[in-house]
């Protein structure tokens, strides 16, 4: 396990022992020092998800309106990051993800609903003038790694040309990206602090009966993406007796712990993930010689993942169609979320061998049903109809494969919850006559 360095200052001075020349390394930065560092305006890249910095927020809100009308960038994960980023009047944020803090900013927090891929390219063409992020301290080779979170940080560092570090000794020296030399670095601060956590819980009765019936259709070498949640999580349990399994996935929680504990994967660097978001058991297991971190361009490459021979996605929903589209990004509260990487994901596992798309969701939340009628979900359509193979509930499975419109809906509704198939049969009749008469 990971041995936990105390808090002790790094020197910002290096000598090169062939030519004695001494070269000044980054500079440290003091309270409220970060304007000084920071040019005012243009986009920022933050480190948010397991690894938003308190400090670095607090920093940013003290410089105010010496930072002018800059934009704070990030992937903001609803129930996790609770920092709004804002500085000055003229300050705003541009969020991949929808939280509820940066709902309450109005119009100065930006909803972006793109994919990764489609993300990726927005900063690639935009050009982030600077990036604040949390990392570790250096090792001996001097790199600095960024721990839970590679992402689009480790992606993206070598073309921004301001780089202010949050040095925490509390953060992993995570396995794979080499992370960012210190030398890089333009400015840092050094403090510890515990990393943002999320932990889903034991298993629920629901989450129990999806994971179980989900480990099922999933074979043997395999190689599994999933999300983050009770759900998720729940699989991963659920998958303990498989073996040689492999992961390759944006984001990974807890319960990944019982895949490593059991011996489900495959030897060697077999967990190939960007982000982790647990507990402190999570965090204290990274160094695992089962885990490659790795950055956005390799997690959500197409050609990488249509490379990948029984690519097996699994993701959540918020409600799915009887034509088995997927809804997952709003609810009757509106937007909860963003699309994130399962688009990705979903045309990776179509363009690979043997792939297989799944999508989880309880049947029924509150009395109201999550398979809902065509066209019935709240938001967008996060996932059409032809990124789908099975869909999973406690009732069952829904293999839709190969389906017509009238086959797709009735496998649909046979997993849906009992009290509320009457009136989705009734709905998809009524529907499909209406269509028949125009």
């Amino acid at each position: 396990m990971l041995s936990r360095k105390s808090a002790r200052p790094i020197s910002t001075s290096t000598s090169s022992k062939r030519t004695g020349v001494q070269t000044i390394n980054p500079r440290r930065l003091r309270p409220g020092e970060l304007a000084s560092a920071l040019p005012a305006g243009g986009l920022t890249l933050v480190s948010s998800c397991s690894a938003e910095s308190d400090l670095l927020v607090a920093e940013v809100a003290s410089a105010g309106d010496a930072l002018g009308a800059m934009d704070f960038s990030g992937v903001f994960v609803p129930g996790l990051n609770r920092a709004t980023w804002m500085a000055g009047e003229k300050s705003t944020v541009t969020s991949l993800f929808k939280t509820p803090d940066l709902t309450g900013e109005g119009e100065r927090a930006r909803f972006l609903p793109l994919c990764y891929q489609d993300a990726l390219a927005w900063f690639r063409r935009q050009k982030p003038q600077a990036a604040l992020f949390m990392c570790s301290p250096p090792d001996a080779q001097g790199n600095c790694s960024f721990g839970t979170e590679v992402a689009f940080v480790a992606a993206l560092w070598r073309d921004i040309p301001v780089r202010i570090a949050h040095i925490n000794p509390a953060m992993p020296r995570t396995p794979g990206d080499p992370g960012i030399p210190f030398a890089s670095l333009t400015a840092i601060y050094e403090a510890e602090q515990p990393l943002r956590s999320m932990v889903s819980g034991s298993d629920d009765e629901t989450s129990a009966a999806i994971g179980h019936l989900i480990a099922e259709i999933v074979p043997d070498g395999a190689t599994l993406q999933t999300g983050l949640g009770k759900i998720p999580d729940a699989v991963l349990r659920a998958l303990a007796g498989h073996r040689n399994l492999h992961m390759h996935t944006g984001l990974v929680g807890d319960g990944v712990l019982s895949l490593l504990a059991s011996g489900a994967m495959a030897a060697g660097p077999s967990a190939l993930i960007g982000v982790a978001i647990g507990s402190r058991a999570l965090y204290d297991a990274l160094d695992h010689p089962h885990f490659q971190f790795r950055p956005v361009t390799v997690t959500h490459d197409p050609a990488t993942l249509a490379g990948i021979d029984t690519l097996v996605t699994i993701n959540s929903a918020m409600e799915v169609d009887l034509f088995g589209q997927v809804y997952a990004e709003a609810s009757s509260r509106g937007f909860q979320s963003g699309p994130g990487g399962a688009g990705d994901y979903a045309r990776g596992a179509r363009a690979g061998r043997n792939g297989l798309r799944i999508i989880a969701l309880p049947a029924a939340a509150r009395a109201t049903s999550r398979i809902v009628p065509p066209g019935g979900g709240h938001g967008p359509v996060s996932l059409s109809r032809f990124d789908v193979d099975v869909v999973v509930t406690e009732h069952g499975r829904a293999d839709l494969r190969f389906l017509g419109h009238e086959a797709r809906a009735q496998a649909l509704i046979g997993i849906a919850d009992p009290t509320h198939r009457e009136p989705l049969a009734k709905a998809w009749r009524d529907g499909m006559n209406a269509l028949q008469e125009r």
